[in-house]
Formats: C-alpha cells, structure tokens, sequence
C-alpha cells in the first residue's frame, strides 16, 4: 500500500469503516511513515473544526428592518381607521336629532361590534397582504444572501472554507440551477476528496431533481479517488439508479481503477442488474 492510497483512506480510518484487514495494513503503514501520519493528524483537526464550525445566523440589521416596516404599517393601519370614523361622524351630525340619540347610539354600537369582529377574524386567520409581502421579500433576501454567500465560499482556495460553503446548502430551502451546477461542479473538480465527499452527501440529498441524479451518474467516470468511486457506487445503490450500470461498466473496464473497487463496482451492477 503506497502513501496516497492511505491517505485516500484516512477518512474512512477516522470513521472507523474499514474493514479489520485493511484497517490492519493502514495500522503497519502507518506506523511506519511519518509523512502519512502527519496528514492523519492534520485530518482529524479538519474534522475537530468543521464541528465547531457555527451555523450562519440572520445579520441583526436584517431582525431591525422587519420591525421597523411591520411598526410602519401597524402606524399607517391605524390612521386609516381613524380617518374612517372621523368621515362617519361628519356625514352623521346633519342628522342628528335628540330622540333618535338612543337608537343611534344602539346602532354605532353594533357597527362597531361587527367592525372588530370582522378585523380580528382577519388578523387571526390571514396577515393583511402588505404585511404577507413584507414577510417574504425579506425571506427571499435571506435565501439569496445565503446563496451568494455559499457560491462565493465554493471558490475559496482553503478546503475548510469550501467545506463551509457545502454545508450551507441544507439550510437553503429553494435550490435552484446555481446551486446545483455549483455542487456538481465541485464534485467532479475539486481537488481535496473530503470536500468532494461532502459535496456528495449535500447532492443525495437533493436526488429528487432529475439534474441532480443525471449529475450523479455522469460524475462515476470523472472520478479518480477510490473513496469517491466508492461512495458514487453506494450512492446509486440507494438511489436504485439503473441508468449508472453503463457507467459503472467502464469504470470497471478502466486499467487504473483500483482492485478493490473494481469488486465494489462489479457487486453494485449485480444489485442495480
């Protein structure tokens, strides 16, 4: 076992998925090469920090502006209602006579009574729609912020900061091309393999997209990285994607396609046949 394979490995070391014989041999090399167990170290304190990596919160001025335009259109709410009754009063007085006080004053009361009712049955069971449109303007400048944000961080030349910008894509409700062209793109060219495998699992998540699984499929022949073979192979397993086995197959015929992944693929188009 030469050194980049075990460095291929070492993800799988850390996550304890290796199968005891090749756990066994990682085990002798690595006890004998200094080179690869620096980078096992410097792997895991990625690892360490992509834990204590914070999730992105909403910037406070964002928080400011809702509050100020929701305060704003309470303020123009209420004086339009004032105006109301402040022109009903007006329209009412030509007619005032003191016998009929009483049953006027009967009758206000029940306008008023309906108005409320009529009011907060509105407020309870639907926003008022500039209040609606309010709330997702300022939705749709979050959404496009944390787009812009992970596009941006994609192109960083530190994997952390790339590994960031994947694991943006789970709090991004609305998915659109961008994203999508841009997590494909990363998977097939990216050079550091933990960000292509995270990169990966944000994609499968996204499988219900027919460009993400067509993605998917065309990516199996662009991969050189066992692990990322491997992982594409399980991958359409779970997806149960039949259009892979053509791919797959070339990928098998490929002389520098390592032998343990060449029974890996050849086990996958038996489960996908």
């Amino acid at each position: 076992m030469n050194c980049e394979n075990v460095k291929e490995q070492l993800p799988e070391w850390l996550n304890e998925q290796l199968p005891a014989a090749e756990r066994a041999v990682l085990d002798d090399h690595l006890a004998g090469c200094p080179d690869c167990r620096q980078e096992l170290n410097a792997t895991r304190q990625l690892w360490q920090r992509l834990e204590n990596i914070p999730t992105p919160e909403m910037r406070p001025e964002v928080r400011t502006q809702f509050y100020a335009m929701l305060g704003t259109f309470k303020a123009e709410e209420t004086a339009r209602q004032r105006s109301r009754w402040t022109a009903l009063v007006h329209r009412l007085l030509p007619w005032w006579k003191p016998q009929a006080a009483l049953r006027l004053a009967y009758s206000l009361l029940l306008v008023a009574v309906g108005v409320a009712a009529g009011y907060g049955l509105q407020y309870w069971q639907m926003p008022p729609l500039a209040y609606k449109q309010q709330i997702d303007t300022l939705s749709a400048q979050v959404v496009e912020m944390r787009q812009m944000m992970m596009l941006s961080l994609l192109e960083n030349p530190s994997a952390t900061e790339r590994l960031r910008a994947v694991s943006f894509t789970k709090d991004i409700t609305d998915v659109d091309g961008r994203i999508i062209d841009a997590l494909l793109t990363t998977l097939n060219n990216d050079p550091n393999v933990n960000v292509r495998l995270v990169t990966l699992e944000a994609l499968v998540e996204l499988a219900g997209d027919a460009r993400v699984r067509e993605g998917l499929v065309q990516a199996l022949t662009r991969q050189e990285s066992p692990l990322v073979q491997v992982a594409l192979a399980d991958v359409m397993v779970q997806l149960q994607e039949r259009k892979s086995i053509k791919p797959l197959r070339q990928l098998l015929r490929r002389e520098d396609t390592n032998d343990l992944v060449k029974a890996k693929l050849a086990q996958t188009i038996r489960e996908l046949s």
